[in-house]
């Protein structure tokens, strides 16, 4: 059941400043590009002074804080068991990045010679399967990269296969706690095992399969030009496998420690940063070579952090005033099912991170297999949109000017049509073949 709201705030003069705030930091944040400001600005900002102004309430009202510090010290814990774990897990992949391990598989891709199509469906494919370990962002960044690397003239090539891999990316991302930030929102809250997210492996699978398949008709046929003589061979540097295996031994105890010690996740994987740090020193003693963790920490993407502590701050705070009990209204009034369909399509328009924080928060009372809907349509909608997706947001800064707004809608029906087959999929599999 969702929790009952200790007090109602909503229609007092902080309720509105609250949440005329939030809209207002919410535009800036949804037009970062137009004002050239980092969406983690206005985030940390509405995050932090929203519980401001509500303090200054309460003490200008003499109103008893015991229950706005209980607050508050509840959701610094939330925030920081999914900070910590996404700060580990970046650290992770910059640490892959300076072993040159996706350098290393980009140029096997490249050099292999396959046609535009067989690199389409190997890129869409490893979007898939890296982003469940990895994260979607990240992900996308990467083979988007190779994409572009492969010929960078091509449009009709690359338009495609970008749209590909956001989508492979996050449907990727739903059915793994590492592969989405709302997956993992949902788990560390509690709406499932991590073996429960799996279970939505078939919906997102099929579902990205169909839009790959749609899209893989518009790819030309023929293979991009590749000069062996002028272009020097990458090899992944020394430490790189000790790194990947230590990256999937962090995971296993992440998820292990999860189950059976029942220690937050992030517990887990600050573990594996220990074995990292530790890995670095015998590196150096047998190598020679200074593998300096902390210069990979320094280019972990602290304004994704800060963006995520900033959301849900604001979220909280909105939460705290009583107005996501409006959420839950909602719910009861068109049901949980077209209403978990529709937060796909709201995350299309806006950030997915506010959108399952604000269902989180709010707790609308829904089963075990709503739950699986609403983080499979929180992580797969917004590829409906090129910049619905932290994945589709990377990959339009990647390739500018050739995956646009106008090139992503040309062939969104494609996409459409998988997150259509996702929800007929989750329907057939958690209501009527209660396979979960």
């Amino acid at each position: 059941m969702h929790e009952t709201l200790i007090h109602d705030f909503t229609h007092t003069w902080v309720g509105y400043l609250v949440l005329m705030i939030f809209v207002l930091g919410y535009y800036f944040i949804a037009t970062e590009e137009k004002f050239e400001i980092n969406k983690a600005k206005p985030a940390l900002f509405i995050g932090t002074f929203s519980f401001m102004l509500i303090g200054i309430y309460f003490a200008i009202n003499g109103l008893d804080p015991t229950p706005l510090h209980h607050e508050m010290q509840k959701l610094i814990l939330e925030i920081a068991e999914i900070f910590f774990f996404l700060f580990v897990a970046m650290t992770y992949i910059e640490s892959l990045i300076e072993r040159g391990v996706f350098d290393a598989l980009k140029y096997r891709l490249i050099s292999r010679g396959y046609s535009y199509k067989k690199l389409f469906w190997i890129t869409g494919a490893l979007a898939f399967w890296i982003s469940p370990v990895a994260d979607n962002l990240t992900t996308a960044l990467i083979l988007s990269t190779v994409l572009y690397t492969i010929d960078k003239k091509n449009i009709n090539f690359l338009v495609p296969g970008a749209i590909n891999i956001v989508v492979a990316a996050n449907a990727g991302g739903a059915w793994s706690p590492f592969g989405d930030i709302t997956t993992l929102m949902a788990w560390t809250a509690g709406k499932g095992d991590f073996i429960d997210f799996i279970a939505l492996f078939p919906a997102a699978f099929f579902g990205w399969l169909l839009t790959g398949w749609l899209l893989s008709m518009f790819v030309p046929k023929g293979e991009p030009h590749f000069d062996v003589l002028t272009t020097p061979k990458v090899e992944m540097k020394v430490g790189g496998k000790a790194v990947i295996w230590l990256g999937a031994l962090t995971i296993t105890i992440a998820v292990l420690g999860h189950i059976f010690l029942h220690f937050p996740a992030m517990w887990g994987m600050m573990f594996g940063l220990a074995l990292l740090q530790l890995y670095t020193f015998y590196h150096k003693r047998k190598h020679k070579e200074h593998i300096n963790i902390f210069v990979n920490m320094a280019k972990v993407e602290n304004d994704t952090l800060l963006f995520f502590f900033g959301i849900l701050s604001a979220v909280g705070a909105l939460y705290f005033l009583g107005w996501l009990i409006y959420v839950t209204k909602l719910f009861d009034l068109i049901g949980p099912t077209w209403g978990n369909i529709g937060v796909g399509f709201i995350s299309a328009i806006i950030d997915n991170v506010p959108v399952m924080a604000a269902i989180l928060k709010a707790n609308p009372p829904m089963g075990h297999d709503q739950w699986m809907l609403v983080t499979m349509t929180a992580g797969i909608g917004g590829s409906l949109i090129s910049f619905g997706s932290a994945a589709g947001v990377g990959v339009m800064g990647r390739m500018r000017g050739i995956y646009t707004f106008g090139s992503h809608m040309k062939y969104a029906w494609t996409v459409l049509a998988g997150y259509i087959l996702s929800i007929v999929i989750w329907y057939f599999q958690f209501e009527i073949l209660k396979f979960y």
